[in-house]
C-alpha cells in the first residue's frame, strides 16, 4: 500500500485533508507540531482525529525561542486581528515565520526515511488569513525543492507535495468535510487557546464563516 504523511494540526482542514488521503487509498501516518503554540489544545484534537481513523500520530517537539507572532507563547499580550476585512489588509500577527516550511521540511525527511510516496498538507488560499505560506506559488517552489533536495527526488522517484484543498473556500471544505465524514465535533481552531473558542480570532471568524455558507451546523461550540 503506498504511504504518504498527513501535516495533521487538528483542524477542519487539516482533518479534511487526512480523510480525503484515505479515501486515495494511502496508509496514513499523521504529523503535529508543538512549536511553543500558546495552547496544546489543537494537539489534543490531532491525537482525537488520529485516533478515529487509526493512523499512527507523531508529535514533533521544537524549539523556537524566538518571538515573531502572538500564537507563541512567550509573545505576551493576545493580539488578534479583529476582523476578516483586516487580515485581507495586511498579514495578520498570527502568521509564525516560515512555519509551514519548518513542517513541510521535517515532513519531507519523515516521508523519504519510511518511503512514503507523499505528503499531504491542508493549505487553503481562498478563506485564508493571508499567510505567503499558503499560497500556490509556495507550493510549487516546495515541490521543487523537494525534487531536487531528496536523495529519492534526485533518483526519480520524488515525493509528491498533495495541497487538495488549496483552491476551495471554506464553505467548500466543510461540504467535502461532511461527505467524507470527517467528525468537526473533534476538530479546534481558535487561536486564543480558552476552553471554548473565542468566536473573535481570525481562526474562528473563518471557521464560523465557512460553516455559515456551507448552511451545516458546527458542532464544536464556537460562538456564533
Amino acid at each position: 500500500m503506498k504511504k504518504a504523511i498527513v501535516l495533521l494540526s487538528g483542524g477542519i482542514d487539516s482533518a479534511t485533508t487526512l480523510y480525503w488521503a484515505k479515501t486515495k487509498g494511502y496508509k496514513c501516518f499523521c504529523l503535529t507540531f508543538d512549536y511553543g503554540q500558546r495552547h496544546k489544545r489543537e494537539i489534543k484534537s490531532a491525537r482525537a482525529i488520529a485516533r478515529k481513523v487509526a493512523c499512527p500520530l507523531f508529535v514533533f517537539k521544537i524549539n523556537l525561542p524566538w518571538k515573531g507572532s502572538t500564537l507563541f507563547r512567550n509573545s505576551g499580550k493576545i493580539s488578534f486581528p479583529k476582523s476578516l476585512a483586516e487580515i485581507k489588509k495586511r498579514i495578520p500577527s498570527t502568521y509564525v515565520p516560515s512555519r509551514n516550511t519548518i513542517f513541510l521540511s521535517i515532513a519531507l525527511s519523515y516521508a523519504e526515511s519510511i518511503r512514503a510516496q507523499a505528503i499531504f498538507i491542508g493549505a487553503n488560499a481562498i478563506d485564508f488569513s493571508g499567510y505567503p505560506d499558503c499560497r500556490p506559488n509556495y507550493y510549487t517552489a516546495f515541490k521543487k525543492i523537494a525534487r531536487l533536495g531528496t536523495k529519492c527526488g534526485v533518483e526519480g522517484n520524488p515525493i509528491s507535495i498533495l495541497v487538495p484543498l488549496l483552491k476551495k473556500t471554506k464553505a467548500q471544505i466543510i461540504k467535502l468535510g461532511k461527505k467524507l465524514g470527517v467528525p468537526f465535533e473533534l476538530t479546534w481552531s481558535c487561536y486564543a487557546g480558552r476552553n471554548k473558542p473565542c468566536g473573535k480570532c481570525d481562526a474562528c471568524s473563518l471557521r464560523k464563516k465557512g460553516f455559515i455558507e456551507a448552511g451545516i451546523t458546527d458542532a464544536c461550540g464556537c460562538k456564533t
